[in-house]
């Protein structure tokens, strides 16, 4: 293996870069590759997730970071401000006592009750700036197979090589914060260079969104699949409700001829988010979308894919919410071979997990209550969008 010095300009966009790729499903599978990633790390380890709670599945993640800290690693863990406020002060101190570099992403304002502000949304893992986890997966249980409760859906994507030191760079720049975003990122230790298999690698750039910042990236990724597709788009995602750019060039595919079909969830967390869904369904009916909706549990991953030929995954859902508001971080990959693996998975979810809304079924089954429920939750969701954005909108 060669080493090398890294040092790093702090630039907006990254380039396709050939990196091992696997993709991760949410779950035990992936809490087994975080911790053995965090097992394994020599000199630096980032951890940035929106929910972290200290139940059995934050413990153990926090026990492999306590350990790592305790090598001498240097461990920084940021947390959303609001969803992860929970947090006990004990279980906090411990982090800070073994050495771990600990603190809240805040928004403008929060309270128990209250949020207003950016999120940080993004779920990522780099270690020694040679590994990157990025996906859509918490840290808490719900997100892991536990005795008897199987792991909501959830996906994430793992690269090996030069996209972690792109994730790496990012990490660091959020981490610091706005003062300090644009100086120069240094890497002060050895970063291995890969040797990428040809059979399990791929073309990858890491994606940002964060409007206040000016960066769309994984809108924009979202917009190009749109625009260039030829056959299809499969659209995997929570909390989907697009807003009027992003319906506006989906329409346009359609026109083409591209086929469309979206895998959401049959249950949902939110029930004024599934109720609001429901309602952009007609939409979704008149456009001839095909809808599967996930019934084996909720579903909360994130990805998409262009005509089998390249896609995005991360913490980025379709909305405003992600647009606009929140902090997000995907992965796109060109492979064909491996988006091809993918769709195969995302099919076999459809065969024998989802059930297809049928345009004719879900007309006779919604009374009219059900029809102005979904109405009213539809049009407070958007109106709740449009306030976070016209703020933003606002200080630009």
């Amino acid at each position: 293996m060669r080493y090398g010095i890294q040092k790093l300009k702090n630039n907006s966009r990254f380039n396709y870069t050939l990196n091992k790729v696997e993709l991760v499903r949410g779950g035990k599978p992936y809490f087994n590759l975080i911790t053995a990633l965090i097992a394994d790390a020599k000199h630096s380890i980032h951890l940035q997730t929106y929910i972290f709670e200290n139940d059995e599945t934050g413990k153990s993640v926090a026990d492999a970071l306590i350990d790592a800290a305790k090598r001498n690693v240097e461990v920084y863990l940021l947390v959303d401000g609001y969803a992860s406020q929970n947090l006990s002060n004990a279980f906090i101190e411990s982090l800070k006592s073994s050495g771990i570099h600990f603190r809240f992403f805040e928004p403008l304002f929060r309270s128990r009750n209250f949020y207003f502000g950016r999120r940080l949304h993004s779920k990522v893992l780099v270690t020694d700036a040679s590994n990157a986890v990025v996906g859509g997966v918490n840290i808490t249980n719900r997100y892991n197979d536990m005795p008897g409760i199987p792991a909501w859906l959830d996906f994430a994507l793992f690269v090996e090589g030069p996209a972690a030191i792109d994730a790496y760079k990012v990490c660091v720049s959020i981490w610091r914060g706005k003062k300090r975003r644009n100086k120069n990122i240094e890497i002060d230790f050895p970063v291995k260079e890969s040797t990428v298999d040809p059979e399990k690698s791929g073309r990858v750039r890491l994606r940002r969104n964060d409007w206040v910042n000016n960066r769309l990236q994984i809108s924009n990724s979202y917009l190009e699949m749109f625009r260039t597709a030829a056959s299809h788009i499969t659209i995997l995602s929570s909390y989907v409700l697009p807003g009027n750019i992003f319906r506006k060039n989906l329409e346009k595919a359609l026109r083409r001829g591209v086929k469309v079909r979206m895998i959401i969830s049959g249950e949902s967390d939110v029930l004024l988010v599934k109720q609001a869904e429901k309602y952009w369904y007609n939409w979704l009916f008149r456009n001839n979308i095909e809808i599967y909706e996930y019934a084996k549990n909720v579903l909360h991953g994130k990805l998409a894919i262009c005509d089998g030929e390249w896609m995005t995954i991360g913490s980025y859902n379709v909305n405003d919410l992600s647009a606009y508001v929140s902090v997000e971080l995907n992965f796109d990959v060109r492979d064909p071979h491996f988006v091809d693996s993918v769709e195969q998975t995302l099919q076999k979810i459809i065969d024998e997990d989802c059930k297809k809304v049928q345009p004719e079924n879900f007309t006779h089954t919604s009374s009219i209550l059900s029809k102005i429920g979904r109405w009213l939750a539809y049009n407070l969701i958007r109106f709740t969008f449009s306030l976070f954005t016209f703020y933003y909108r606002k200080q630009k």
